[in-house]
């Protein structure tokens, strides 16, 4: 497989889709275990849920963030 092929079998062929996912990716590594466990908490949810949400939020971002630096979408 060439790396345009890469690129067009993950769905990642416009500058506006790489963007949108390394903000994402950013957002849920950087906003998951900060602010997203306060709202929870602040709404009456347990604070150990609130807690486990924020990690898994944090987990995922950083799968996301992986898988963009090998995708070569971040250099």
């Amino acid at each position: 497989m060439t790396q345009t092929e890469n690129l067009q079998v993950s769905g990642m062929d416009s500058k506006f889709s790489k963007i949108a996912l390394t903000v994402v990716a950013v957002l849920l590594i950087f906003v998951g275990p900060t602010y997203v466990p306060y709202l929870l908490n602040s709404v009456g949810l347990e604070y150990f849920a609130s807690i486990g949400l924020g990690l898994v939020l944090f987990i995922v971002g950083l799968v996301m963030l992986i898988y963009l630096i090998r995708k070569k979408v971040i250099t």
